[in-house]
């Protein structure tokens, strides 16, 4: 059936001009983003799945274990200290209970942290859906473990707030015999791809309609072996959410960076300069790990003020960030996360109009009174200038913008008095500071009005 539907589709598209997408890059490529994201700016990324049971590692752990040649030796002594012989990783399903999984809370949690979207791990390498795949028997959320559709229940409290609800989804699976049958034959076999991927991926559209797919493990094989361009043909063209879904850019080996809607590039990316495509920069609050651990340590987590500078250099640089939480196998945030997130969320409550629906400015970043780092609000009216580190004096001096004498009005955000200021030549201003307010962010915004 779905290749039945995938004829159709495709034909319709070569017969058809205009408005449809082509399966292939440049086609797709051409397809304009949808406006939501890049408004949208701040997002979480949760990471949950059968890996968060062992907790230890990183979601990664079955791979390490039993992948790798020769495997991690930290993985395989935690396992025999810890599991009886002949324990395997599917043994750890039954344990992932998230019997204190609250949606509406978490949905919470979200939203105070200001994001504007979530994406959640539908599948990761390992193969186990947090949703009931009719293709994953009894590997799957609701015929073992928690015995609950995770993705359906965090989506209804999502959108119960006005959040963009995303999915991220692994295309390969470590372990699956299908995959391994056509790695054994260079890729030339489809029977993974045809059989339990796509029939899954469109599943997964059609019942919980994301917003986002945020598509990943796309490295050993290229685009034409996982039908890339004619499944985001069908997404673009046919598919419930083809007028506001966004996808990443890993739909194959050599991608990244390359094809796609906007671009990730690689985990934890961070460019040099001003992309001129759209992207997105995932980082995790543990910077050890993706998923849970059991053994993490509060030196390995990022504080608030390191959150806060590296979401201000991402969106001032045209980015989206989305910040990475791992939950238990039991369903709970942990309290540290949680408080990250909730004091990013009163951050961005004061600071916000500078991270919103953003343009980068003509310059991104100067070495001021301190480092500076600049946005401008879509209509160029206004200039944002977000500085890190508290000034030593009351005068702060930018070189960059371009005054008009009579009309330039500085104020700091969280404050409505504007601030007394005066030019400086050729270009640039001095600005008398007001009493910084106290901040766990330890980063103010000022908002310059009428510079050029």
């Amino acid at each position: 059936m779905w290749l039945f539907y995938l004829c159709i589709t495709v034909s319709l598209a070569l017969q058809t001009s205009g408005t449809r997408y082509q399966p292939n890059w440049k086609s797709l490529d051409a397809r304009p983003l949808p406006k939501w994201y890049d408004e949208a700016k701040v997002g979480i990324f949760v990471h949950w799945g059968v890996f968060s049971v062992p907790g230890f590692r990183s979601e990664w752990f079955w791979w390490d274990w039993q992948g790798e040649n020769p495997p991690d030796q930290d993985c395989v002594d935690y396992m025999d200290e810890n599991y009886p012989p002949g324990f395997s990783y599917p043994d750890f399903a039954p344990k992932f209970h998230a019997q204190f999984f609250d949606p509406d809370y978490w949905a919470d949690i979200f939203e105070a942290s200001g994001a504007k979207y979530v994406v959640l791990t539908s599948k990761h390498h390992e193969g186990f859906t947090t949703w009931p795949s009719s293709y994953s028997w009894n590997w799957n959320s609701v015929d073992i473990g928690p015995h609950r559709d995770l993705v359906g229940d965090l989506g209804k409290a999502i959108r119960n707030r006005s959040l963009h609800y995303g999915l991220y989804n692994s295309l390969y699976e470590w372990f699956n015999p299908l995959y391994l049958a056509d790695k054994k034959n260079n890729f030339t076999t489809q029977h993974f791809v045809l059989k339990k991927l796509l029939p899954e991926l469109t599943d997964l559209v059609l019942r919980y309609k994301p917003e986002l797919i945020w598509s990943d493990g796309d490295w050993e094989a290229p685009d034409s072996y996982w039908n890339s361009t004619e499944f985001l043909a069908w997404l673009y063209n046919d598919s419930p959410v083809k007028d506001v879904v966004v996808t990443n850019d890993r739909w194959g080996a050599g991608c990244n960076c390359k094809h796609g809607g906007y671009y990730n590039c690689e985990d934890k990316y961070t460019p040099g300069e001003l992309p001129k495509h759209k992207w997105e920069k995932c980082q995790s609050v543990d910077t050890q790990s993706w998923g849970y651990r059991r053994n993490i340590r509060l030196s390995e987590l990022m504080d608030l003020p390191s959150i806060v500078q590296d979401l201000v250099k991402t969106v001032s640089m045209g980015g989206n960030y989305l910040l990475n939480v791992g939950p238990t196998s039991d369903g709970m945030i942990p309290a540290v996360f949680e408080e990250r997130l909730r004091s990013l969320g009163g951050w961005l409550s004061v600071n916000g109009e500078a991270i919103y629906a953003s343009k980068p400015w003509r310059v991104q970043t100067e070495k001021a009174t301190v480092p500076v780092w600049y946005t401008s609000n879509p209509t160029g009216s206004s200039v944002y200038a977000v500085f890190l580190t508290k000034p030593e004096s009351y005068t702060f001096q930018l070189t960059e913008p371009l005054t008009m004498e009579t009309s330039t009005v500085v104020t700091l955000l969280g404050n409505p008095n504007p601030l007394r200021w005066a030019p400086l030549h050729p270009s640039g201003l001095i600005i008398l500071l007001p009493e910084l307010p106290f901040t766990p962010g330890q980063a103010w915004t000022l908002k310059l009005d009428w510079v050029l």
